[in-house]
């Protein structure tokens, strides 16, 4: 059997769609990282929810606010967040750091604008979007700096948000979930914030080759080679080398103990599968609560191809599940 004929049906469809606009290799077969982003703001654009700031800020049922805010270093530039809070939120609401895909190379607040909008109002918590430093401009750990300070200021800003910093979560899709993972640990080695939950959507954690990287890819989402690429973007001279920090790519940290309680999903056909599910493992065997789930059919990037899919509904609905129960909202 054609790996592909496993594939979600409704994903392959939209996927084959994707690639007859942008290309045989999909947007991944772009070498050039800064000609990509061009192409990906143009096929994000136009896809903003009610309420952005555009719009004044105030319509729709998600109020949005922009801010700048201190960077991870005093040399640093400032950092933009956008901070979603969604009509329905208590007065004192639980937060969603949320830390956008990309491969670490590309993405932003504005390309993620919709996703973080409809997590606020699935969820009822406020949503904090950060708009981290790229590679390969900013290699690490620019992006990681950036991503710890967005959770200091949210923790040290919680009355200023109306957000209750015991009931903090990082979601992070992708590159995303590199950056949650490595954010988490940094806060675990430096004494807080405190993270109530750590939610790995597809997660890119191991710029070591893995058995997943070579089945699972080909298909113009994400291909191994725009991985590597994006590896060595971040990385520089330590790619490939032992010298890379855990806190660069979280799967090389040996001790996971002391994290906060995990939900890692993935894709059977995703090329980060074998890193996403052996981090699982390793958070639940260092005695950290893991809400595992590895989805048939799924590939890297297939709920965004096809989020009217129907396994793409019930994906995004375990998760908001998860946070709901575990940030205790609405109870």
């Amino acid at each position: 059997m054609d790996i592909r004929d496993r594939m979600d049906p409704q994903v392959r469809a939209r996927l084959d769609q994707y690639l007859a606009v942008v290309g045989p290799q999909g947007l991944s077969g772009i070498e050039d990282i800064p000609e990509r982003r061009r192409r990906q703001a143009e096929l994000t654009a136009g896809h903003r929810p009610a309420g952005h700031p555009g719009a004044a800020g105030e319509a729709g049922d998600v109020e949005v606010r922009d801010h700048g805010i201190r960077g991870g270093t005093d040399t640093g530039p400032p950092v933009r967040v956008r901070v979603y809070r969604p009509r329905g939120a208590p007065p004192v609401a639980p937060c969603v750091l949320y830390l956008h895909g990309g491969g670490l190379v590309a993405g932003s607040v504005d390309g993620d604008d919709a996703r973080a909008a409809g997590l606020a109002r699935a969820t009822d918590c406020v949503v904090v979007s950060v708009d981290y430093r790229l590679a390969p401009e900013n290699p690490y750990p620019a992006a990681v700096d950036d991503c710890f300070a967005a959770l200091v200021w949210v923790a040290e800003s919680h009355r200023r948000l109306r957000v209750d910093p015991r009931r903090l979560a990082l979601y992070g899709p992708s590159a995303g979930g590199c950056l949650a993972a490595a954010t988490a640990l940094l806060a675990r080695d430096r004494g807080g914030p405190g993270i109530a939950c750590l939610m790995l959507v597809s997660p890119m954690l191991d710029d070591r080759p893995t058995p997943s990287h070579r089945t699972n890819t080909g298909f113009g989402a994400w291909s191994r080679e725009a991985n590597v690429q994006a590896w060595q973007a971040f990385l520089g001279a330590d790619f490939g080398t032992d010298r890379v920090s855990p806190y660069a790519a979280p799967a090389r940290v040996g001790d996971l103990t002391g994290l906060p309680p995990a939900y890692v999903d993935i894709g059977d056909l995703d090329l980060f599968r074998d890193e996403a599910v052996d981090f699982a493992l390793r958070l639940m065997r260092a005695g950290v609560p893991v809400e595992l789930h590895v989805h048939p059919g799924g590939i890297h990037g297939g709920e965004n191809l096809a989020p009217e899919a129907g396994s793409s509904v019930r994906l995004r609905g375990h998760r908001h599940s998860a946070l709901r129960r575990t940030l205790g909202v609405g109870t």
